[in-house]
């Protein structure tokens, strides 16, 4: 059995934040990665409201990019609405024609006198991305713009 989570990797990139994000299961994989990518960029994800919804539906031919897709939408939502997000409920099946990820994700606008802001993350690089499953479960690696 793999241990779930996420930790940071130091000296990979100079103006980057990057992960490593381990779980038994594509779904929870995706859900640490979330995590973490959230987690650079706010101090406590305690500190999110699960008050809004948005819903995440995406394809893709690999799981790799379709964890990159996901992770972008993330960034996406942080830029283009304020929010801050994290994952409520998940599911990737595979097809003949790849994968498809269904996710809600919860959380709320952003609250600079409550939400304690780290660094800004830009996007999700393709930089040592990697996504890989395992005989104990999957993994990634992930390094982020900021």
């Amino acid at each position: 059995m793999i241990t779930v989570g996420y930790h940071y990797l130091e000296d990979v990139a100079i103006a980057d934040a990057a992960f490593e994000a381990r779980a038994d299961s594509a779904e929870e994989l995706f859900k640490q990665a979330a995590d973490a990518t959230m987690n650079v960029m706010v101090d406590s994800l305690d500190d999110i409201r699960l008050q809004t919804t948005r819903q995440i539906r995406l394809e893709d031919d690999t799981i790799d990019m379709l964890l990159f897709q996901f992770l972008n939408e993330f960034v996406y939502y942080k830029d283009a609405e304020d929010l801050l997000l994290r994952v409520a409920e998940i599911e990737i099946k595979q097809n003949s024609n790849g994968y498809i990820v269904s996710a809600e994700a919860r959380g709320e606008s952003m609250d600079l006198a409550r939400h304690k802001m780290k660094v800004d993350v830009k996007a999700v690089t393709l930089h040592l991305f990697r996504v890989e499953k395992t005989d104990s479960g999957w993994e990634a690696t992930v390094v982020l713009d900021i």
